[in-house]
């Protein structure tokens, strides 16, 4: 009897509702993965040359029509869960674990590599620091500092995360404008030096920089308003594209690609080769905040709410279910994933090709797979559930032509994907297959004991 009184009590307590429009449009801005684009481009440029610019624009615009053509799931069936809920519904129980694992899986990762990045981003202002010590202990401290936010409240939260993306936005927006000027056409020839084959070796990194941007779609159950979950999933699609586009067409023609590494963000490059010194500061505190919002946000408000819904069901353990009766957030459920993202910034500094490249193309694979099956579930909502449709005051544009261009774009990222990076595709094989016989002998077996 306790254990059942103690499980009622849980349910009883739920999140609060109290996320407007402006912070998941922000949740959306801010969990775009900022080392993707602040260092990844770098990768993006060395494998592409010029034509990353244009094939990140492309990998910006598949999300972009992934978020539209999930809006009106969004809106007619909002939950922390999001896309597992979603395809559990119309694909099967299987597929939704896959999804809701398989996400917070991705954003675990994330975190490890953003905590690394914003890490290595801090200790750029402090060169006398032994930087490798340095920057594990950075990540680690802020990756604690944005978890506390979380634990203190989903506004808090949010709030912090509305004020970072300003900045950010404001920063390059301005960055944009004032790099006009000071373009080199010439510096975009040839424009595809490795031809077709860069292209296609470019596009995963492209699709690994905007991937985090459906996070909003989480914020479900703490929304005030539901209706206010497509709006921003358009506006921050919006909003991303072309900030991140019009600045990366200013680091371009400012420096020679051949000149761009990883090594450092060639926004900060490119911002202190024009202005100087004062000037890369201000870029290199932007490519901080981008690292920053995708933690607060990304890895640790989005992750524990999947695995709160997925709790819920039973297809998690129950501490991540668990709801504190004064914060009304998953105290533990942040708590463990907190955790885990330190465990993947220690696992950098030991092995950085592993989550960097390795891991972190892997998610963009487990991302395009679960995206696919979204879409598809999309389309099955729009034709079983008429009602529910009409219900939601949200109608897809375009339909079904707009999914399945997404599902078309998102295709031919999982075959860059596995024509570029084939060690990533059997890593993900491997895990995929050993979480499918996990789920049918535990999971299945928990939600379901009586047929055991």
């Amino acid at each position: 009897m306790g254990d059942i009184r103690k499980q009622e009590t849980v349910k009883e307590i739920a999140p609060r509702k109290n996320l407007g429009f402006w912070a998941l449009w922000a949740l959306g801005v801010g969990s775009v993965v900022g080392d993707g684009i602040f260092l990844l481009l770098g990768q993006g440029v060395q494998v592409a040359g010029p034509s990353s610019v244009l094939v990140f624009a492309v990998a910006g615009i598949i999300q972009g029509i992934v978020m539209i053509s999930l809006a009106e799931l969004a809106v007619g069936m909002p939950s922390a869960g999001a896309m597992s809920v979603w395809i559990d519904r119309f694909l099967g129980g299987w597929w939704g674990y896959l999804a809701g694992f398989g996400f917070t899986a991705g954003w675990i990762i994330a975190g490890g590599s953003t905590g690394i990045a914003i890490g290595t981003l801090t200790c750029w202002y402090f060169p006398g620091l032994d930087q490798e010590l340095w920057t594990v202990l950075f990540g680690i401290i802020f990756l604690t500092l944005f978890a506390f936010l979380n634990v203190m409240g989903a506004a808090i939260a949010a709030r912090t995360q509305l004020l970072m993306v300003l900045a950010l936005l404001a920063v390059m927006v301005i960055f944009g404008a004032i790099t006009m000027p000071n373009v080199d056409a010439g510096n975009f020839s040839p424009f595809a030096p490795f031809g077709m084959a860069g292209c296609m070796a470019a596009l995963p990194l492209g699709t690994y920089a905007y991937q985090g941007a459906v996070t909003l779609t989480t914020a479900g159950d703490e929304c005030k308003n539901v209706k206010s979950l497509p709006k921003a999933l358009v506006w921050s699609s919006i909003t991303f594209i072309a900030v991140y586009t019009l600045c990366m067409i200013g680091v371009l023609g400012i420096i020679p690609w051949n000149e761009i590494s990883m090594t450092e963000s060639p926004f900060t490059l490119a911002a202190e080769q024009v202005f100087g010194r004062a000037a890369g500061f201000i870029m290199n505190s932007a490519a901080w905040l981008a690292a920053a919002t995708c933690i607060i946000m990304g890895t640790l408000y989005s992750s524990s709410r999947v695995f709160y819904h997925m709790a819920r069901v039973g297809q998690m353990p129950k501490v991540f279910g668990e709801i504190n009766e004064k914060t009304r957030t998953p105290v533990k459920g942040i708590i463990i994933i907190w955790a885990l993202s330190v465990g993947m910034i220690l696992l950098g500094t030991i092995n950085a090709d592993l989550v960097y490249v390795t891991l972190s193309n892997q998610i963009t694979i487990t991302y395009a797979v679960i995206w696919i099956m979204a879409l598809v579930a999309a389309i099955q909502y729009r034709r079983k559930c008429p009602d529910e449709v009409k219900a939601g005051g949200f109608k897809m544009p375009l339909f079904p032509v707009l999914p399945v261009i997404g599902i078309i774009g998102v295709a031919f990222v999982l075959y860059a994907c596995i024509a570029s990076y084939l060690t990533s595709v059997i890593l993900t094989i491997v895990w995929m297959a050993l979480l499918y016989l996990y789920y049918r002998f535990a999971v299945v077996k928990r939600q379901h004991p009586e047929n055991v």
